[in-house]
């Protein structure tokens, strides 16, 4: 089953947790897997701890300090390189186990919808594979 969903983002750079949208894409299928897909060059997956609202701003701000806006030397005309860069270092997209329809992740880990050159209106694909 394939799903698109729409996320407007609010920020430059934020972590949307969309791990409930994921969950309830995921009850029909009982066991299998789930891609979740950024097809946005500007803009990633991943997971990380959902529980303590910390981990994101600390996640923020070591990403702000180690790939800024503005860098020596950045040559990209639209002034967004650093988005780039942090595309391709968290990835485009993250895979999960299902089990009976249910997602299977640890405790704490939530999916988050990574915006880095935001605010803007985003596409994220989800695949379901039963098996």
């Amino acid at each position: 089953m394939f799903r698109e969903l729409q996320i407007q983002t609010a920020k430059r750079r934020e972590f949307i947790d969309i791990t409930r949208l994921i969950s309830d894409t995921v009850q029909e299928i009982g066991d299998g897997l789930v891609l979740v897909f950024s097809p946005h060059t500007t803009a990633a997956v991943t997971i990380n701890e959902n529980w303590d609202p910390d981990v994101l701003h600390d996640f923020l701000l070591f990403w702000d300090q180690q790939v800024p806006k503005a860098f020596p030397g950045f040559r990209h005309g639209e002034g967004n390189s650093d988005s780039h860069i942090l595309t391709s270092v968290f990835g485009p997209s993250t895979t999960v186990m299902v089990h009976n329809g249910k997602l299977k992740m640890g405790q704490w880990q939530g999916i988050y919808f990574c915006e880095f050159d935001g605010p803007r209106m985003r596409t994220c694909w989800i695949q379901t594979v039963a098996t």
